[in-house]
């Protein structure tokens, strides 16, 4: 009886044959499409937009931090409703790395010189993820991709020599001094273990080197286009440093060497010196008025030097003088009954000081002061012979009821027939600029005359400061 099953088939070279036939064709239709997935394998399907697929075709791996994770099925143009024109691959990816987080970028990179290409995938943190069939926006391609042509392309003509002069001239330096190399680099150890720390350092997320690097970019992209301006700036520099070389020793250097205690004695000083400059600033503000009144009295204050000129040659008999006097002044100030005195002269002062400032205005604002003594010098300066005379002005009320030529029982305030002279003006208390007067003027002696009313206190119009012998200048 014979034996059937593998028996069977193992002893026919035919069937044997045919097994081994397809077998062949599967495994080579298996490694045709092993490009495009094995069939029956669950995928993740999404799509991204780039701007330029840079030679990217269908069967370019898809990678993730070096690792293949699919591949791209196929890149199609597309047309902007603004006239631009992208492109966009559709990718077919391992189930595994399901799903993208959202923020994660594109960027097409070269596989080798010979032009074969693929796609990385630069995963974010974002725990939110694109579904199965979603498109990456345009943003996520980033960075732009550097091409193996736009590289060499650095190496122009002019490049390639300098390359070729640096390589004689290092090969001249090096040549025969094998043996000082390897001693250098067994030098270089405690520097490298020194190195160690620094590398893990800049390394470091925290230290940010690659933000600073970046940044430094942008700065240099704006610093580009004034270009030719610093080129100008650096040869204009050239010039100025040959003119400063000439006095370059012992001038400058002497500055740049007292330039540190300088900056330390002001460090020093500089609290005495703030507090003397705000002092000055005051002692300046104080003296603006002074100032401005020396254009009136500068004429008096040169006579006044030039009398000095004059007197000067008496001043050493006069400093003579001065040191008994001194000493007089001391044992007087000593005496207890003076300083007494003072004390009481200073309480004197200190009650008197409201008055003061109340009533000083009337003579450093209003100069009523002073007009008074002129007045009062030019009450008798009328005469003859044989006397002066006294000036005085009569003047005549109005005619009506209650006119101050007869007693009456109320102020005079015009009347039935009346003239437009019979209204009493009288203003007992006039402004004189005294503090918590408004408003702030000199009311005596510039009251203006109101025809036909009664005007007691000071008279309405615009108030003023300006009296006989001043500046006019109207209040603001």
């Amino acid at each position: 009886m014979r034996r059937g099953g593998m028996g069977a088939i193992a002893s026919s070279p035919t069937m044997v044959g045919a097994v081994t036939t397809l077998i062949v064709i599967l495994a080579v239709f298996l490694a045709y499409n092993a490009n495009n997935g094995l069939p029956f394998v669950p995928s993740y399907r999404i799509s991204v937009q780039v701007p330029n697929a840079e030679t990217l075709v269908a069967g370019n791996d898809v990678r993730v931090a070096g690792v293949r994770v699919g591949f791209v099925e196929e890149v199609v143009p597309v047309q902007h409703s603004n006239g631009r024109v992208t492109a966009k691959a559709d990718l077919k990816l391992d189930k595994n790395v399901e799903p993208i987080p959202k923020g994660s970028t594109v960027v097409v990179r070269a596989q080798s010189a010979l032009g074969l290409k693929y796609l990385e995938i630069d995963r974010s943190n974002n725990s939110k993820g694109y579904a199965e069939g979603s498109t990456l926006p345009l943003t996520a391609a980033h960075p732009r991709p550097v091409e193996y042509d736009q590289v060499l392309s650095t190496f122009d003509g002019r490049t390639r020599s300098a390359i070729r002069q640096n390589l004689v001239q290092f090969g001249a330096v090096l040549a025969g001094r094998g043996p000082q190399v390897n001693a250098a680099l067994g030098q270089l150890r405690p520097l490298l273990r020194r190195l160690e720390p620094v590398a893990r350092n800049l390394a470091s997320s925290k230290t940010g080197l690659a933000r600073f690097f970046r940044e430094a970019g942008h700065a240099a992209a704006e610093v580009a286009p004034v270009a030719e301006t610093q080129a100008h700036m650096f040869v204009s520099l050239d010039t100025t440093f040959g003119a400063l070389a000439s006095v370059a020793r012992p001038f400058i250097q002497d500055t740049i060497s007292e330039t540190p205690p300088t900056f330390d004695t002001l460090i020093r000083t500089s609290p005495r010196i703030s507090t003397f400059l705000r002092h000055n600033a005051a002692l300046f503000a104080d003296l603006r008025p002074g100032v401005h009144a020396l254009n009136q009295t500068s004429p008096e204050i040169a006579s006044a030097l030039e009398t000095g000129a004059q007197v000067l040659p008496e001043a050493p008999s006069l400093n003579a003088q001065l040191a008994p006097t001194a000493e007089s002044l001391e044992r007087f100030s000593e005496n207890p009954d003076v300083q007494g005195g003072i004390s009481r002269s200073t309480q004197a002062a200190n009650f008197l000081t409201p008055t003061l400032r109340f009533v000083t205005p009337a003579q450093s604002v209003c100069n009523y002061g002073s007009l008074l003594l002129g007045n009062a010098a030019s009450l008798l300066s009328v005469g003859d012979g044989i006397g002066t005379t006294q000036r005085f002005l009569v003047m005549s009320a109005g005619v009506g009821p209650n006119n101050e030529n007869s007693p009456s029982s109320k102020p005079a305030n015009g009347g039935s027939g009346s003239s437009d002279a019979n209204f009493l003006h009288s203003n007992p208390y006039p402004n004189t600029a005294s503090p918590g007067q408004h408003p702030r003027e000199c009311e005596a002696g510039n009251e203006e005359y109101v025809v036909g009313k009664q005007v007691i206190g000071n008279a309405p119009g615009p108030p003023t400061i300006v009296t006989a012998g001043q500046t006019k200048e109207q209040l603001k």
